[in-house]
């Protein structure tokens, strides 16, 4: 095994924000005054800890200028809530949207941070009622948040799950109309190792099942799906760019094989919609 131990810091592709944006996303920044496609996303879609992720790979591959809005932990609410982000957005030719997680979005039940959205920040009085037995002060973050309410009642969370399904396809239609519907979903879906015990929250992006997407397909110009592993499962840190307490969390992000993979199995799926477009 083989990483630069540096700091992320040391990626040549500084983050950057576009215009009043206040979500950092990954650099250089581009000149949007040429024909571009955007990417849209979280983690994956930044590439952190790899040095050319995948958007950059599509760049070549496809001959266009690809403007990487990807920003770490973002969720599907940091791009919904950033006007700024939209019009970048929308002036491209097409935009590529990163399926992202349900836990991650505010609803009805709970309110998370607007740009770090894996964050809890409060429940609702609705959720205070259903699950007056929880404390909720013990949670600040939306994945601990929902274990523990699943642990807690799992009749009660189903109501939890079908709030959460409701608002993501909402949330998702929402963006999508207001990007004039030129977007392409692409849907990461992690090869997990799920135990006897597992449940719909140890699966990523959480919460999201096919029916859901398919809520989805008449408005989009398309869904590319790609399962893929992390780096830990894949045996992929070589070429990672690393500090030196960075190891634990890298293996759990999307090593550089495995970003050169998502950009073969994406540039068909993407050149159609150009050419549909």
């Amino acid at each position: 095994m083989s990483y630069e131990l540096t700091g992320a810091s040391a990626l040549s592709d500084e983050p950057c924000r576009y215009g009043k944006s206040k979500l950092l996303v990954r650099g250089p920044r581009r000149d949007l005054d040429t024909p571009y496609l955007a990417f849209m996303g979280g983690t994956e879609v930044y590439g952190r800890f790899v040095p050319r992720p995948f958007v950059a790979r599509l760049e070549e591959s496809l001959e266009r200028t690809c403007v990487n809005l990807g920003s770490v932990n973002a969720g599907l609410d940091s791009f919904v809530n950033d006007e700024e982000l939209k019009s970048v957005a929308r002036g491209a030719d097409i935009t590529v949207l990163q399926v992202l997680g349900a836990q991650n979005i505010s609803n009805r039940l709970y309110r998370v941070h607007p740009r770090r959205n894996d964050r809890f920040l409060q429940a609702s009085e609705s959720l205070n009622e259903l699950y007056d037995d929880v404390d909720f002060t013990e949670y600040h973050f939306n994945k601990h948040l929902l274990t523990g309410l699943e642990s807690c009642s799992p009749e009660r969370f189903a109501l939890v799950r079908a709030e959460l399904e409701t608002a993501w396809v909402a949330r998702m239609r929402k963006l999508i109309e207001e990007l004039d519907g030129q977007v392409v979903l692409l849907w990461l879906r992690y090869d997990l190792d799920k135990g006897a015990n597992s449940s719909l929250l140890d699966q990523e992006p959480t919460l999201v099942e096919s029916g859901m997407i398919d809520a989805l397909r008449s408005q989009v110009m398309g869904v590319i799906e790609v399962p893929v592993q992390t780096a830990g499962g894949a045996d992929d840190i070589d070429g990672m760019v690393l500090g030196q307490m960075d190891l634990p969390t890298a293996n759990h992000m999307i090593g550089p094989l495995e970003h050169m993979r998502i950009a073969n199995a994406a540039a068909e799926g993407i050149r159609q919609a150009l050419a549909a477009s």
